[in-house]
């Protein structure tokens, strides 16, 4: 009996030792999950260089990929991912924060400089409209991409004054010529600000307030609208509708920003001219930030891969390297996309004083990448629609699949036909061979 207890000890001590050896491994590495082609993945190992070179302490990446927030979001809430850097948008990180899904991040990093600073007083602004649910957003969250929603367009066959109103979307000359992002909130968002315009114009309500509206009647009147858009959608796109533009497979894409930057510069190599602009009634601003999951297991190496991101030079190398628009405001970032459109051919200077400070009121920079501060000033953040996502997911279900034309239902009404047909015969037909067979 003595030798069974003696053995049932040994067991219980080796497992635990195992389990502080898998914790204790568990600390040298470092769990990402972020966006597809959303970094310049050499900062990866040169982060683990940093890393080590800071604490003294050595870290590895451990980089995965998600590309939906909703299931980013599921394995998080299920508590089976241990991801210790996640990268989700606006909306998602105010539902995490509702939901407690997120841990506060440490600035404190001793010796070494605290770059969260350098993000852009605007998007510090942005954040303060996170509704964190009595939580502070910026303890919680750091920027790391930003920009804006709007018209994509070829400008060989579109001029801009036909897609600086939301209505272009169901203008005839884009029959079946119109990609649109395959996004529930992105649309809906400023369809409902151009169907409430004159209660903007009378003051009776805000473009920020309106991002808080899903109600009934609201779902109703975008869903209308939409309606009368589908006779022009060639397609829902969640990511080829930009490469559709560079091969002039449509006029016009209801897209973001970034992939906009992206498709003009691809087009440009073909001899293709697309431009992008945000419509005049206004749009959404989206962002992307780093938090750390509530079951993440590295949260100090967490902290300082944030911290490493925003400096100047690696923000500046993820946008070269990704197309999209970092959220840090430094001169050093100003000076360098400056000189980078001025070699591009860019000369309008633009008043972004909103972004980089009251010094920036006349600065030429790719108006894509940096709206003037005119246009930033009829967009607004998206908020989480908490219980009345169900909603706004019905409305899209309801709009993308109500759009088959009379023959596509003829055609799937006949095939359908001849297929209960076939199976029809094939029974009466092994009916007439076991009868055959017992005979």
């Amino acid at each position: 009996m003595k030798q069974f207890i003696n053995i049932f000890f040994a067991l219980l001590t080796a497992i635990a030792c195992m389990g502080c050896g898998t914790s204790d491994a568990r600390q040298s590495i470092l769990k990402v999950y972020n966006w597809a082609d959303y970094i310049d993945e050499a900062l990866l190992s040169e982060f683990e260089e940093w890393y080590e070179e800071q604490t003294g302490e050595k870290v590895e990446v451990v980089y995965q990929l998600f590309d939906i927030n909703e299931i980013m979001l599921a394995k998080i809430e299920r508590g089976k991912e241990d991801f210790d850097v996640a990268c989700p948008s606006e909306y998602i990180i105010e539902r995490m924060l509702k939901n407690d899904l997120l841990l506060p991040i440490n600035k404190d990093f001793g010796s070494t400089p605290n770059y969260l600073d350098n993000v852009s007083p605007y998007i510090q602004k942005v954040f303060s409209d996170i509704d964190g649910n009595g939580k502070d957003p910026h303890d919680y969250a750091v920027g790391y991409m930003w920009g804006t929603t709007g018209f994509l367009y070829n400008t060989k066959y579109v001029a801009p004054e036909e897609v600086s109103s939301w209505s272009a979307l169901w203008n005839p000359k884009f029959e079946k010529k119109l990609f649109v992002k395959d996004a529930f909130r992105d649309v809906y968002s400023p369809l409902l600000i151009y169907a409430k315009q004159e209660e903007i114009k009378r003051g009776e309500v805000t473009i920020q307030e309106l991002m808080h509206d899903s109600s009934d009647e609201s779902i109703a009147i975008v869903e209308a609208l939409l309606k009368k858009t589908k006779q022009n959608v060639a397609g829902w796109e969640a990511d080829f509708g930009k490469e559709m533009m560079t091969k002039e497979k449509a006029l016009l894409n209801l897209t973001w920003s970034g992939d906009a930057v992206w498709a003009i510069e691809e087009a440009a190599d073909v001899d293709v001219e697309l431009d992008y602009l945000v419509p005049d009634e206004g749009s959404i601003v989206w962002f992307d930030g780093w938090v750390i999951p509530k079951y993440a297991k590295n949260t100090k190496a967490a902290a300082y891969f944030i911290n490493f991101m925003c400096k100047s030079e690696n923000a500046i190398r993820n946008m070269e390297e990704i197309g999209y628009v970092s959220v840090i405001g430094t001169p050093e970032v100003m000076e360098y996309m400056s000189e980078s459109a001025v070699e591009a051919g860019f000369e309008e200077a633009l008043d972004l004083s909103y972004f980089f400070g009251d010094e920036a009121d006349s600065v030429v920079v790719n108006p894509v990448l940096y709206p003037d501060k005119s246009v930033m000033e009829r967009c607004a953040m998206m908020h989480d629609s908490g219980p009345r996502t169900e909603a706004l997911l019905e409305m899209w279900s309801r709009v993308k699949g109500d759009n088959l034309n009379n023959w596509m239902v003829i055609f799937i009404l006949c095939v359908f036909g001849v297929l209960l047909a076939v199976g029809i015969m094939r029974k009466i037909k092994q009916r007439r061979q076991r009868t055959i067979k017992w005979r």
